[in-house]
């Protein structure tokens, strides 16, 4: 590979091409849903959260599927402009790793807590819950890096705008608002878990194997209590 290669490719991996990857898939989905009734009809059947799916047939698969898929076109467009530009910043700041790990465990996460405490037959969809991880990562960087005015600055928006997310969603019942909570909750810890990898020595080791233990815990907590709400336990 010469010089000139070896520049593109960096270029390329400088690019957020994880954000784009997830942006795409959510569209590639969308337009199928859009275009083939039959189509919709089987992401709708087979990929969201639909709670006793997952409790009596095992369908596991229902915490991660759901990130991908979205019901219309307001909420399609809303959360991929969120992705587009939020994912962007997210993927520059945590590397690609890091920002993958942040964005799926986060999303399977608030699935959790959709399937926990949702209720019965209840069926969620939706890149919300992975965009409210990135929130939540985001977030974890106003605690450590309290010397940088730009990140207070934009951690201080982003704190009132995820109140003002989870305010409206009590009010709106087609909000998945255990979801969003699941999943910024998930950002919050896996944040911690990751770290940044230029800047490690501002994250001790003892905080990143606590939020590693109480993200784990989380998810076992949260399977046990859907699994035990269909009279499993």
């Amino acid at each position: 590979m010469n010089y000139q290669q070896q520049m593109k490719l960096k270029r390329w991996l400088n690019k957020p091409f994880l954000t784009y990857t997830f942006l795409g898939i959510q569209t590639i989905i969308f337009l199928l849903m859009f275009l083939s009734p039959t189509l919709d009809r089987w992401f709708y059947v087979n990929g969201t959260m639909f709670g006793p799916s997952v409790a009596f047939n095992h369908e596991y698969w229902r915490f991660v599927t759901p990130i991908f898929i979205h019901f219309g076109l307001s909420h399609y467009a809303l959360n991929s402009v969120v992705l587009y530009f939020m994912g962007s910043q997210i993927e520059a700041i945590y590397g690609h790793g890091r920002f993958f790990v942040i964005y799926i465990l986060s999303g399977v996460m608030g699935n959790l807590a959709s399937f926990a405490l949702n209720g019965e037959g209840i069926i969620a969809a939706g890149s919300s819950t992975a965009l409210f991880g990135m929130f939540g990562a985001f977030l974890i960087l106003g605690i450590h890096f309290k010397d940088n005015p730009t990140i207070q600055g934009m951690t201080r928006q982003f704190v009132l705008f995820v109140g003002m997310s989870l305010l409206f969603g009590v009010f709106d019942r087609t909000i998945d608002i255990w979801g969003h909570v699941g999943g910024i909750i998930g950002g919050l810890l896996l944040g911690s878990v990751v770290s940044l990898a230029q800047h490690k020595e501002r994250y001790s080791i003892h905080e990143r194997i606590i939020a590693g233990g109480v993200f784990i815990f989380l998810v076992a907590v949260f399977f046990m209590m859907g699994i035990r709400k269909y009279g499993f336990l």
